[in-house]
């Protein structure tokens, strides 16, 4: 098991992660996706660690943009093709080492960032060839609060959760 006290950077993919991986696009063309609360708010406790997110999509949504701005998620590459070269550029712009990230995906393209990354995660939704690989995979599926028990293990691994669990549990 890796060294989860090292891990700094929570790189998600979005579609099958943090949604269900359903993309609902109506008559006019406009775009639209469900996300998880408990996700969400698992991204939230994740910051309030200290601790850095990012999102690489393989798609381009204005709908992806609207929820990173929401969760306060500095960095977000959409439209990639190939998710191995914005993450080397993004670990070089933050400063972080692959050792120091914790990637989650749910589909082939994946694979590189979860072989890569320092805790390589999956999805319980995803495909066998990325969970193969994987260093955990999550029980329950992307859009359903994946991202939130993936969260609360790194951190309850870490000895960061009770100090979070202070706040709420007075």
């Amino acid at each position: 098991m890796p060294d989860l006290t090292k891990i700094k950077l929570l790189v998600l993919d979005v579609d099958g992660v943090l949604t269900d991986g359903a993309i609902n696009i109506d008559s006019r063309g406009v775009e639209s996706k469900r996300f998880n609360v408990q996700d969400g708010h698992g991204i939230k406790l994740w910051q309030r660690c200290g601790l850095e997110t990012a999102i690489i999509s393989g798609r381009t949504s204005a709908v992806v943009e609207f929820r990173a701005k929401e969760l306060e998620i500095k960095y977000v590459r959409q439209g990639c093709k190939e998710k191995l070269p914005p993450f080397e550029e993004l670990l070089k712009l933050i400063g972080f080492t692959a050792e120091q990230t914790a990637c989650v995906g749910d589909d082939i393209t994946d694979i590189p960032l979860v072989k890569r990354a320092g805790f390589g995660v999956a999805v319980a939704n995803a495909v066998a060839e990325l969970k193969s690989c994987a260093d955990y995979v999550a029980s329950r599926p992307g859009g359903c609060g994946a991202v939130r028990e993936i969260i609360e293990y790194i951190l309850k691994n870490t000895g960061r959760w009770d100090e979070l669990m202070k706040k709420y549990l007075i």
